[in-house]
């Protein structure tokens, strides 16, 4: 799988993540679970629970897990994956995580055959997560104070983004449903 990479505002970014994530589901007969990591406390790190929240409002019909009310962070990660592998032992895990990048990133939705890799862009060394990643840039790698505070990062911009990754979430999983010849199950 190639990765794709585009910024959150661009309509086309939406339907190229969304035939990424349609293609890993037909090749793991739609077995994939989504993990959001991040927490509330931390307005650039809320992007992944925006993500999940949005998800859970939608009904999605595959595994969510990582919402605003019910983060996945770094302290219950290792917990929360276990139990997750546990419920679901044969699903494929999509990781969903904020980053830190350059500048001229900063906005970028990126998917890719890679686990998440929580707390990297802060120096944190915690569980690699999924088989596959969808990060979102939001904050430049040198401001990793800032992006501890959430000072230089507005909400809305966040929310969009989450907005985002979520339509080429649900867009990927109603293909597969119809695909499938099953009932297409919400709209965002």
């Amino acid at each position: 799988m190639r990765k794709i990479r585009g910024n959150y505002d661009d309509k086309n970014i939406i339907t190229k993540i969304s035939q990424q994530l349609l293609n890993i589901m037909d090749k793991n007969n739609g077995n994939i679970v989504i993990v959001n990591i991040g927490t509330d406390r931390c307005i650039g790190d809320s992007l992944a629970p925006f993500v999940g929240t949005i998800l859970k409002e939608n009904d999605l019909q595959i595994p969510v897990y990582g919402t605003i009310k019910n983060p996945i962070h770094a302290l219950n990660l290792e917990k929360e994956i276990r139990s997750i592998k546990n419920k679901h032992p044969n699903a494929t895990i999509i990781g969903i995580d904020a980053c830190l990048g350059k500048k001229e990133n900063i906005g970028t939705i990126e998917i890719g055959e890679k686990p998440v890799y929580p707390g990297k862009g802060v120096g944190k060394e915690l569980l690699a997560v999924g088989e596959y990643s969808i990060m979102g840039t939001v904050e430049e790698f040198d401001n990793g104070i800032e992006f501890a505070t959430g000072n230089n990062i507005r909400l809305d911009f966040i929310l969009q983004m989450s907005k985002s990754i979520a339509k080429a979430i649900i867009k990927s999983v109603n293909y597969y449903y119809i695909e499938n010849n099953e009932i297409a199950i919400c709209n965002l």
